[in-house]
């Protein structure tokens, strides 16, 4: 079936919904919903067979939901209505919810049900619980729907008052004066939980140091304290605030946009407060957390048995010079330590490579840019020369460009389900580095490497598996990710033919460099990158920019107007790898990608 995906942004869920759809067989096209063209004369154009809205903030016209069948995917269980569903529940802390599949009438959230699924709400930040549970039960809703459509007999069935778990009733947008947040009353579980439910967008509107401020990301410390609303301490580029009964972190500030100003955007705290900043004591991120303590850091390492376990969450996946520079000495440090297996591992978003805003908001970006992909060269390089242990990268989110190459270099790549690779740079207008030009021709071939490179599509877990990408698909809940790849690490250090592939990996990593030094990878890469930072008119500064200040695009891209299946385009590339052969990529130059 040809499926539209209509979206005002190519967001985390509608790049999964993407390939899955794909996966099971049917063409994808994608329209964002801008201004210009009108939606309805775009859907002609595709002439879809269904029309799915997996994010959109504006309604379908009625000119086109009154010729296509279109399914929106609504965050909220059957019955609950509005703008800010999944807001709202984070903020009354509700311990489930879902996800409604309906089709789009005259009246917003108000269609018939073609599909809901529930799921849990775990106490984590809105994007982390966007990504995986709430991903989750959309997936399921979607293909749930998908399938009844296509039977041609399934009648979708009217909402009637309150459905299971929901309101049944529209609530209205949740704003600033419900988010505010009363430092001089309310206790760090309460301000916690406001942060939470706006970590991503829109943040939590604030008076700091005299200026204005969202706050974005909030995670409790039960050991530091003050006078409530006070600056205590910074930590990683985090700034501690005293609450009525201990302290929160805050990661990541924005600040307000004052009328006829540029859009602002995001920064660690520490640097967003340059110049306004009193004299605060660093308190140093612990590595290894006591299983009591209740504090913030964004890398920790801990040991089971024979298996060492290196975790990292940065805000959003971005990881800027500083970040991949303290990465590397926890890594380092691990790989000091007696293990045989060492597990590398994400949040629900392992990492997007370069930190793009702290690069944007550099005195020289062009520097900048230079000193940040050297920076994560150095820790994917410490990660390839690894030979005492081996390396699995535990990917539990999505992971992309940079990020995805880093998550290569492992020995073995296991990702949980329902996990989104977006092995590719161009959209960036970057040829790339992070040594992709070794890790993903040795994975799956030169052709298939530069076909992925080309394309610029999402990868699910399964088709990532299928082109060699992936060692492993892990079957869990988000939350059950970090203890199954734990437990599966150990029984991997447990086998008798570990020690033999340490030994084998070494002799196969000093093959590999009498044929081609992994400098001279590096070397290659660098040399487009850059020319591409030191050129003031080369396209990357101005996407760069695009991208941290959320311009929208004047048109959708045209990569993603193409239907597309991936069954289609899996056995292609599973083709091509079949008739060159990974093997005999290691040594190869880089496929021809600009």
């Amino acid at each position: 079936m040809h499926i539209l995906l209509v979206a005002t942004a190519f967001n985390s869920l509608t790049q999964r919904l993407h390939a899955e759809l794909r996966d099971h067989g049917h063409t994808v096209s994608v329209e964002l919903a801008l201004h210009g063209e009108s939606l309805a004369d775009a859907v002609r154009r595709h002439e879809p067979q269904l029309v799915v809205a997996p994010i959109l903030k504006t309604a379908i016209p009625r000119e086109v939901w009154s010729a296509y069948t279109c399914l929106v995917v609504h965050p909220g269980p059957v019955g609950d209505r509005g703008p800010s569903s999944l807001d709202w529940a984070m903020h009354e802390d509700v311990g489930h919810w879902g996800v409604t599949v309906l089709q789009a009438n005259a009246e917003m959230d108000a269609g018939d049900v073609w599909a809901a699924a529930a799921c849990p709400m775990p106490p984590v930040a809105k994007s982390d619980l966007y990504r995986g549970e709430v991903s989750d039960a959309a997936v399921t809703a979607v293909m749930l729907a998908v399938e009844r459509f296509a039977t041609g007999t399934y009648t979708p069935r009217a909402q009637t008052g309150q459905g299971s778990g929901g309101t049944g009733r529209a609530r209205p947008y949740l704003d600033q004066s419900v988010r505010r947040i009363d430092w001089a009353s309310e206790s760090t579980e309460t301000i916690v939980r406001k942060l939470r439910a706006a970590d991503s967008q829109p943040g939590v509107l604030d008076e700091l140091l005299g200026g204005e401020w969202y706050l974005h990301g909030g995670h409790p410390e039960d050991e530091l304290c003050g006078h409530p609303g006070e600056l205590l301490a910074t930590r990683a580029g985090a700034v501690c605030r005293a609450t009525t009964d201990g302290a929160v972190w805050i990661p990541e500030l924005r600040p307000r946009r004052r009328p006829g100003q540029p859009p602002t955007f995001k920064l660690p705290a520490v640097q967003a407060l340059a110049g306004r900043l009193p004299s605060l004591p660093e308190s140093p991120a612990p590595l290894r957390l006591d299983a009591h303590r209740r504090t913030w850091t964004d890398i920790s390492y801990r040991e089971e048995r024979n298996v060492g376990i290196l975790s990292f969450s940065f805000a959003g996946g971005a990881m800027s010079t500083t970040q991949c520079r303290r990465l590397l000495a926890a890594y380092q440090e691990a790989c000091s330590r007696p293990t045989s297996v060492l597990v590398l591992g994400g949040s629900q978003v392992f990492s997007n490579g370069i930190h793009l805003n702290v690069i944007e908001a550099a005195e020289d970006p062009g520097a900048e840019s230079w000193a940040n992909i050297n920076a994560i060269d150095d820790l994917v390089e410490a990660v390839l020369m690894t030979t005492d242990r081996l390396v699995v990268a535990a990917v539990g989110g999505h992971a992309a460009a940079g990020g995805a190459m880093l998550a290569l270099a492992a020995d073995e790549v296991w990702c949980r389900s329902g996990t989104v690779l977006n092995p590719h740079y161009r959209l960036m207008g970057l040829y790339g580095s992070e040594y992709w030009t070794y890790t993903l021709p040795r994975r799956v071939g030169s052709a298939v490497a530069g076909r992925l490179m080309r394309q610029a599509l999402p990868v699910s877990g399964p088709s990532a598996q299928r082109l060699g990408l992936v060692e492993r698909l892990v079957e869990c809940t988000p939350q059950d990710f970090t203890a199954e790849v734990a437990r599966l690490a150990g029984h991997l250090a447990s086998l008798p033919a570990v020690q033999p592939r340490i030994a084998a990996k070494k002799a196969e990593r000093d093959h590999q460099e009498s044929l081609k030094p992994l400098a001279a990878f590096r070397e290659e890469e660098l040399a487009h990158m850059r020319r591409t930072f030191s050129d003031p008119a080369a396209p990357y500064h101005a996407l760069r920019r695009a991208f941290v200040r959320k311009e929208k695009p004047l048109q959708t891209p045209p990569h993603l107007e193409v239907p597309v299946s991936a069954t289609r385009v899996t056995d292609q590339l599973r083709s091509q790898a079949r008739v060159t052969g990974p093997d005999a990529e290691n040594s190869a130059s880089a496929p021809d990608v600009c």
